[in-house]
């Protein structure tokens, strides 16, 4: 009987270890994907790893496409590689590299609303679990608009990590009962 519970145990072990760093940005905090937002300095500080989601909340007035470096630099909103107008849209960073997202409103584009992210490779390689993170809404440059309020991300991984922890200290318990 042992054994067979060791399996389920390891399992959550593992996609513990694997899900744990996972981190949702919210794009532009509470300021979300507007083009009164500064998106430029929303991503100064902060670091995005594969496993990591962005979070896109913006209104009827935008959208948000995934395109091409070429396509970014010149905010050509007609060849894209991935796009969504619901309002909320979240896409997952799968893997290392750079990533480029545009408001499909290519005057919008213009005005600056694009953003460019850096992947890098899984967080819990290089970071332990529980490491400090930046906290959003500092260094803005002086005149900006967009107020410093909290992202909600610490408060979506806060409920994520407690989740986890119950369920392996439930199957911990589950476990000892049975030996």
């Amino acid at each position: 009987m042992t054994n067979l519970l060791l399996i389920p145990t390891i399992s959550l072990l593992v996609y513990c270890a694997l899900t744990c760093s996972a981190t949702v940005h919210t794009v532009g905090d509470n300021g979300g994907w507007d083009i009164s937002t500064d998106v430029d300095s929303w991503e100064k500080d902060k670091t995005f790893a594969v496993g990591d989601t962005l979070l896109f909340q913006y209104s009827q007035y935008h959208s948000v496409s995934e395109v091409t470096k070429e396509n970014y630099e010149g905010c050509n909103t007609t060849n894209v590689l991935q796009t969504s107008s619901n309002g909320n849209t979240t896409f997952t960073m799968t893997g290392p590299g750079d990533r480029y997202f545009v408001c499909g409103n290519r005057l919008h584009c213009l005005g600056g609303m694009k953003l460019h992210v850096n992947v890098i490779g899984n967080r819990a390689s290089w970071s332990p679990v529980g490491a400090p993170e930046a906290q959003p809404g500092g260094n803005l440059p002086p005149g900006s608009s967009r107020a410093s309020n909290p992202s909600n991300s610490s408060f979506l991984n806060r409920i994520r990590m407690d989740s986890l922890i119950v369920a392996f200290f439930g199957s911990l318990a589950i476990l000892l009962r049975v030996v």
